[in-house]
């Protein structure tokens, strides 16, 4: 998991949850908050990074969180009180759509077409002093992206950092490096708060936990350190179709097919 973090800089959290499904026949209950130790862990290091470089936005990042945080605990319930093949299917229609749209993306940088962009953003950054300005539309769609990420973190036990990027993307003019660096910096604080709600519940299994999370942060600083010597759109690419395979492979669990 890792790994695929450092190499694609995103979307290695998500294949977190079927990698404890099928790896260690854990039920999706139990899949979350493992996955969720480790997305802490590894996002903690992204945002100290971004900190040290300045270009995480601090403010942005911590309105984002509050709203995850407040939402959070609202999935971990529906995730305890649904079935787990329903939940199981649900986490491989949300990895289809993630997988589909990265790889989409993924052929357009290949081809070297631009990134389509909201022409006047809500959020806009203040080139005299290097900030945000805030207004009220600018802090509902934060909100609103704080509190998908989290929901899906307490429901899933995925950090949610595929739908921070794109949104951030779309409401704000920031460049890539400062939302991915945000981007961190929410689903550390959002993951860490996730963990704890669900250690409170009980449902944590430390023993793998542990273990999981040190591999994922290994996986990381390996995968920081090669990822500037191969192609990243194709790397994408790759890591869309693995991610597609494993969505079937879930759904399939879930018909009982596997």
């Amino acid at each position: 998991m890792g790994l695929v973090l450092g190499l694609t800089g995103a979307g290695g959290a998500i294949i977190a949850v079927p990698l404890l499904v099928f790896g260690l026949h854990l039920s999706m209950a139990q899949a979350g908050p493992v996955g969720l130790m480790a997305v802490a862990l590894a996002a903690t290091v992204g945002a100290v990074l971004g900190w040290r470089a300045g270009v995480l936005r601090y403010k942005a990042a911590a309105l984002m969180a509050v709203a995850g945080l407040v939402v959070s605990p609202l999935g971990l319930w529906l995730a305890q009180r649904i079935p787990n093949r329903p939940l199981t299917a649900l986490f491989g229609a949300v990895l289809v759509g993630v997988a589909w749209r990265m790889f989409r993306q993924a052929g357009r940088d290949l081809r070297g077409e631009p990134r389509v962009a909201a022409s006047e953003p809500p959020c806009r950054l203040d080139p005299a002093v290097g900030k945000l300005r805030w207004n009220a539309a600018c802090a509902r769609s934060l909100v609103g992206a704080g509190g998908a990420a989290g929901f899906l973190s307490g429901l899933l036990g995925v950090g949610g950092g595929f739908v921070l990027v794109p949104t951030m993307l779309a409401v704000t003019d920031l460049p890539m490096k400062a939302v991915v660096a945000t981007s961190m910096g929410v689903l550390a604080l959002v993951s860490a708060g996730g963990v704890f709600n669900a250690s409170v519940a009980g449902l944590v299994r430390w023993d793998v936990g542990w273990p999981f999370a040190m591999g994922a942060l290994g996986g990381l600083v390996l995968g920081r350190g090669l990822a500037s010597r191969l192609s990243g759109p194709r790397l994408q690419q790759g890591f869309a179709v693995l991610s597609g395979a494993i969505a079937v492979s879930l759904m399939g669990r879930a018909a009982g097919w596997v």
